[in-house]
C-alpha cells in the first residue's frame, strides 16, 4: 500500500543524520578534520564506509544490519522449542510482538534503525566518491560496488521484517522532502534487484567477482577482506530477492516473475560455478559452520575465529546450554518432532503426516519404535537424538531418556534449566564441544552458500516451467536435476518419480528440501513459510515432542527405548495472526503519523 508520508523512518533518520550514523565524521571537528579531508583520502573514506561492518552484527547465521539475533526468528516457528526457559522471543510465538518491538527498532537489537544508518552511509559514499584523489580505479569501483550492495541489502532486510519501504537513493537533508511514498512489495524487490545488478557491474570492474584468488591459487579463502561481499554474492542475493518477488506473499500475479527469478538464479549459479565455487562432499558439509575458517561452498560468510569449548553467546551455549553443564543461565534451540518428521526415509518417502508414516511402515521402510533408522543422512548431521553420537558422554552417545523421576539420562537432568522439552538437541551448528569434550574449533557463519542457488533455481524453474522442463535459455538443468544434485552430495536418493508429475506435486518436495538443507541457518525457514504463505498452517499446528522411556529390549521396542509422541505444554504452543507476516512499528510513532498507514499491531 502506498502512502503520502513516511514520517516514522524519518523520525529515525532525523536522529541518524546528525548523530550516531556518521561516528567517524562526528569526531572530526574536534580533531581539525574537514569533510573534504575525509572523502578525498582513500584511507579516511574507507574508514567512514567500513563503519557498516562495525554497525552490522553478525548473529544467527544470517546478515542483519545492526543487530537482531536470528535465533529469535528460528524460535518463532514450529521448527524448534526453547527448552525449559522461555526467552523474550516467546512473545512473538504468542502474537504479542508489540511488547518487545522497541528492541528491534531502537533498542538492544535496532535492526530498522541500523538499516537506515547503513543506507545513508551508502548514499553519502556514492554522492562523494568523486572527491577521492588518491584511490586507484579498482579501489573506487570496489567502494561503489559495496555501496550499491549494502544499500540493496539493507532495504531488503527492512522489507523482509517490516514490509515495503520507500527506496532511498540520495542523502536526505533537513530541508529535503521527507514525504516519500511507500512502494508496493513487488516494487521494493525490483528496486533492490536493480541495485544488486549495478553492484555486480562495479565488482566486475574492480576484479572482485570473488574476494580470494580461487581454488589452487595461493591465498585461496585467505583474503583479508574475505568477509566482504563480492560480485558472485551480489548475483546470489539478487536470485534470493527475485524469488521473494515471485512468491505468493509479494507477487502481483505476473507469471513472468517466476521466469525472471529462474533466470536470475541460473545466472548466479553459473557465475558461481565459473568462479570455481563447489558443494562440499556430504562428509564435509559441517565445515560450512565449524572446523574450517572458510569453505569453497560459502559464497559469503563471516569468520568468528577459533572459539573455546565454553564460548559464551555462540553456538555451544546458545543452542545446547545443557552441554555446558550450565544449570541456570543458558537454554537451547531444540528441534520439534514436527521438524524431525521432515527428514525422509532413506528411500525418499515423506514422513510428515500419519498417513505418510503409515505408508512407509507398510513398505517396510519405517518403524515408529526405531524412528531414526534408515533416514535422510542429514538427520544425523543436523539433530541430536537419543543415542546419537555425543563424544565424552556415556558410551559416547546422547542420553535423552527417563526411566523414572529419579532415573534419567545425563542430558535430561531435571536440575538443569535448559534441558530439552522435545527429546532433541541441535547438532548442525555445534562442534560436539561440551564440559565432557572440551575442544576448541573454528566458527564461521555462512550467509549464502552455493546450495541455496541450486534450491532457488529449482523452486523458480519448477513454478515457471515444471519439474523436468529446462526453460531458461542456456540452462542445462531442470528443477528436478537441481534438487537431486543437492540430495546426491549427502548420499540421499533422487526424488521419487511419483512426486515429479506436476509442479504442484513437486512443489512440496522442493519446499521440504529447502527446509532440510537450509535448516537452522540464516532464518530461511522463518522467512520461507511467510513468503510461501504457509505460516498460517505451520504456526497453527500442535507442536510435538517425543517422550523417551528406557525399557527392556523386545521385538516391539528393538532399541530398548519406548518412543511416545506428545504435545508440548500449552505455554509453548504458537499462535498465528495475519498481522505476524510483518513486525509492527512503535505504538507511539504510529500515533504521530497522519498519512502513513502502519502495520497492524500484534
Amino acid at each position: 500500500m502506498k502512502s503520502k508520508a513516511f514520517s516514522l523512518l524519518f523520525i529515525f533518520m532525523s536522529l541518524l543524520v546528525f548523530n550516531s550514523c556518521e561516528k567517524y565524521l562526528d569526531i572530526a571537528p574536534t580533531q581539525g578534520i574537514s569533510e573534504n579531508e575525509v572523502f578525498s583520502k582513500f584511507e579516511n573514506f574507507k574508514k567512514y564506509f567500513d563503519y557498516i561492518y562495525t554497525n552490522t552484527v553478525y548473529l544467527g547465521y544470517t546478515f542483519t544490519p545492526g543487530g537482531g539475533d536470528m535465533m529469535d526468528f528460528i524460535s518463532t516457528t514450529d521448527a524448534v522449542d526453547q527448552c525449559r526457559r522461555i526467552y523474550p522471543t516467546q512473545v512473538k510465538n504468542e502474537g504479542r510482538m508489540l511488547t518487545k518491538v522497541n528492541r528491534w527498532i531502537s533498542g538492544t537489537t535496532p535492526v530498522l534503525n541500523n538499516c537506515f544508518k547503513d543506507i545513508r552511509i551508502c548514499n553519502k559514499t556514492l554522492n562523494n566518491i568523486g572527491m577521492l584523489t588518491d584511490a586507484t580505479e579498482t579501489q573506487k569501483n570496489d567502494l561503489i560496488a559495496q555501496a550499491y550492495f549494502w544499500r540493496a541489502c539493507s532495504h531488503f532486510e527492512a522489507f523482509r521484517l517490516w514490509g515495503p519501504m520507500p527506496y532511498i537513493t540520495k542523502v536526505i537533508g533537513p530541508d529535503d522532502q521527507w514525504d516519500i511514498p511507500r512502494l508496493t512489495k513487488h516494487e521494493t524487490c525490483i528496486k533492490i534487484a536493480q541495485d544488486l545488478d549495478t553492484a555486480y557491474t562495479y565488482f566486475e570492474k574492480a576484479g572482485k567477482i570473488r574476494r580470494d584468488p580461487g581454488p589452487g591459487i595461493p591465498g585461496h579463502l585467505e583474503d583479508p577482506e574475505q568477509y566482504k561481499p563480492s560480485g558472485v554474492v551480489a548475483k546470489a542475493l539478487k536470485s534470493r530477492v527475485l524469488l521473494y518477488a515471485a512468491s505468493p506473499l509479494n507477487t502481483e500475479g505476473d507469471p513472468s516473475d517466476w521466469v525472471n527469478a529462474a533466470k536470475a538464479a541460473w545466472d548466479a549459479l553459473q557465475i558461481a560455478l565459473q568462479n570455481q565455487y563447489a558443494l562440499l562432499p556430504g562428509s564435509s558439509r559441517s565445515s560450512n559452520y565449524f572446523l574450517a575458517k572458510y569453505t569453497n561452498e560459502q559464497l559469503w560468510a563471516y569468520y568468528l575465529g577459533i572459539q573455546p569449548w565454553k564460548v559464551q553467546n555462540y553456538t555451544a551455549t546458545l543452542f545446547n546450554g545443557v552441554f555446558m553443564n550450565d544449570k541456570s543461565v543458558h537454554s537451547g534451540e531444540c528441534p520439534t518432532q514436527n521438524f524431525v518428521d521432515k527428514y525422509e526415509t532413506k528411500w525418499g518417502e515423506p514422513l510428515e503426516t500419519q498417513a505418510d508414516r503409515d505408508a512407509a511402515t507398510a513398505a517396510g521402510h519405517y518403524m515408529e519404535q526405531n524412528m531414526y533408522k534408515d533416514r535422510d543422512p542429514r538427520l544425523d548431521m543436523d539433530v541430536i537424538y537419543n543415542q546419537s553420537p555425543a563424544q565424552g558422554w556415556t558410551n559416547g552417545k546422547a542420553q535423552i531418556w527417563y526411566n523414572s523421576p529419579t532415573n534419567y539420562g545425563e542430558l535430561v537432568n531435571p536440575t538443569y534449566q535448559g534441558i530439552t522439552q522435545t527429546g532433541y538437541y541441535l547438532r548442525k551448528l555445534w562442534w560436539n564441544n561440551s564440559v565432557k569434550n572440551q575442544v576448541s574449533a573454528h566458527l564461521c557463519e555462512p550467509f549464502i552458500r552455493l546450495a541455496e542457488l541450486y534450491l532457488n533455481y529449482a523452486e523458480a524453474s519448477n513454478e515457471a516451467f515444471g519439474p523436468t522442463t529446462i526453460g531458461v535459455p542456456g540452462a542445462t538443468l531442470s528443477a528436478l536435476d537441481a534438487i537431486n544434485i543437492i540430495r546426491a552430495r549427502v548420499g540421499h536418493v533422487n526424488v521419487l518419480s511419483k512426486y515429479t508429475a506436476s509442479k504442484e506435486l513437486f512443489r512440496d518436495r522442493i519446499k521440504n528440501e529447502r527446509n532440510i538443507e537450509l535448516s537452522f541457518e540464516g532464518a530461511h525457514y522463518y522467512f520461507d513459510i511467510r513468503r510461501w504463505k504457509d505460516a498460517p498452517k505451520s504456526m497453527s499446528q500442535t507442536l510435538m515432542g517425543v517422550l523417551i522411556e528406557k525399557v527392556t529390549p523386545s521385538p516391539t521396542y528393538p532399541t530398548g527405548y519406548k518412543y511416545t509422541r506428545a504435545p508440548l505444554p500449552s505455554d509453548r504452543q504458537p499462535v498465528w495472526k495475519d498481522a505476524m507476516y510483518y513486525f509492527p512499528f512503535l505504538l507511539e510513532d504510529g500515533y504521530k503519523m497522519k498519512n502513513f498507514v502502519v502495520n497492524e499491531y500484534w
